[in-house]
């Protein structure tokens, strides 16, 4: 509560404190936080999904730790139609991404509120032209599985290519977890490796070397989170 955020007003710095503190109990530890300060903006954090906490307390734990400097998370629009998290994605400049339709289905309703005509990758790509960094589920959903990463969507290494920016990967896991009737989550714990570079490229990236920065992603996220992956 007592780090300094200097890139936030006071609303923002209460309101993401208070955040980083409820979810506290829920992150164990966070390992390789010098590779996300904010001198090293801008870059792409590529994260896996196993669970809808790290899209909530994992971020506001970020900008903590990062002064206040946000990440500007990609996020399904369906957890914003819950006003705390609505409220925590706004003050958060979060990136919405409006795909999947509302559950309950009369909440689509809300949909056009959150619906943008600039493509979300193109809004990702504003921010990183501007110097400030994206933060990436890769994977695109919820990935229970507590040994294996989804195959994952190529938009994240295609906008690294196209932009120059780095990948930073981050490994989460939660030890000890089996799924089962009855076993709780635990603590999570997070890895964030270094940046990888995707070298330089001119014009628009072929599928091809696409999909092989894809696997380098995927390949690091997975050795940092202790899961198995492959382009099943």
């Amino acid at each position: 509560m007592r780090m300094p955020m200097p890139h936030m007003g006071f609303i923002d710095r209460l309101t993401f404190r208070v955040t980083a503190l409820l979810g506290h109990r829920y992150i164990a530890r966070i390992d390789g936080l010098e590779h996300i300060q904010p001198d090293r903006d801008p870059f792409i954090l590529a994260l896996n999904h196993s669970s809808r906490r790290e899209a909530i307390f994992l971020p506001a734990t970020l900008f903590v730790h990062r002064g206040g400097k946000r990440l500007h998370f990609i996020a399904d629009w369906n957890f914003a139609l819950f006003p705390p998290i609505g409220f925590l994605y706004w003050r958060g400049q979060t990136v919405t991404i409006v795909q999947k339709p509302a559950r309950p289905a009369f909440l689509n309703v809300f949909q056009p509120l959150f619906d943008d005509k600039v493509p979300v990758f193109e809004r990702a790509r504003r921010h990183l032209e501007a110097g400030e960094s994206v933060g990436i589920f890769p994977e695109g959903t919820v990935n229970a599985d507590p040994d294996k990463l989804l195959r994952g969507k190529v938009g994240t290494a295609q906008l690294s290519l196209e932009t120059g920016v780095p990948v930073v990967p981050v490994g989460i896991n939660f030890p000890g977890y089996r799924p089962g009737r009855g076993q709780k989550l635990p603590p999570m714990e997070v890895r964030i490796g270094p940046p990888l570079a995707p070298g330089k490229s001119e014009g628009p990236s072929s599928a091809r070397r696409a999909y092989e920065w894809h696997v380098t992603i995927m390949n690091e996220i997975g050795r940092l989170s202790g899961k198995a992956w492959g382009s099943r």
